[in-house]
């Protein structure tokens, strides 16, 4: 009993970590902490990094992808550290994964209102596995330079997410746990796929609001 109550405690512990490593959005820390502006109250009004990008530009543009990479690869370490010996390395990856993106999506200490997943949830396919990156990252790059729609792209990617996780795993579980991941992140991009739908999506340019 007191072995199954530890390994409950770890798996709590293991998400409970993750989500609050995913709630250090870097466009939230730097508009607000350094710029002392909030870059949810620009453009999109989403916590990502295209729209800091075209609100402020500059070089913290590179903190802010920084913010996010470190924290998604931190996020699935303590997973793996914390798991291991109890569930397959994949599995403590995805498992990591998953509350990472949660707290990125809905950190508690910004009110819920953080971005969009994509650059956090690239840098966990590329943990992941190669050849789920290839899939996810390719088409991403694809879309997003042959349109100029980094939405379209993004889109890709919560979409082909669990196709490449059963491909390469062939694994019912890791491939539930893709689906919510790539279900939330499309869910993050509702609104970028009826402006897709309308022709009213914005494409991306290297301009920003001076």
């Amino acid at each position: 009993m007191g072995a199954v109550i530890g390994q409950i405690a770890m798996f709590l512990g293991s998400a409970i970590a993750a989500y609050f490593l995913g709630c250090f959005n870097g466009a939230v820390i730097v508009s607000k902490y350094i710029l002392r502006d909030d870059v949810r109250k620009h453009g999109s009004g989403n916590a990502g990094l295209t729209n800091f990008f075209r609100t402020f530009g500059g070089p913290l543009t590179l903190v802010v992808i920084l913010c996010d990479v470190v924290k998604a690869i931190l996020a699935l370490l303590v997973s793996e550290a914390l798991l291991g010996g109890m569930v397959t390395l994949e599995f403590s990856k995805y498992w990591g994964a998953l509350f990472c993106l949660l707290g990125h999506m809905f950190p508690c200490m910004f009110h819920f209102m953080g971005g969009k997943g994509i650059l956090s949830g690239g840098t966990i396919a590329i943990m992941i596995d190669w050849r789920v990156a290839l899939v996810v990252w390719g088409g991403f790059i694809v879309l997003a330079v042959a349109t100029r729609y980094v939405s379209l792209g993004s889109c890709w990617a919560g979409a082909s997410f669990p196709f490449a996780t059963w491909f390469v795993f062939r694994d019912p579980v890791l491939t539930v746990l893709a689906v919510l991941i790539g279900g939330m992140i499309l869910f993050m991009h509702r609104g970028n796929i009826q402006r897709l739908l309308s022709g009213t999506e914005s494409k991306f340019s290297i301009h920003r609001k001076q």
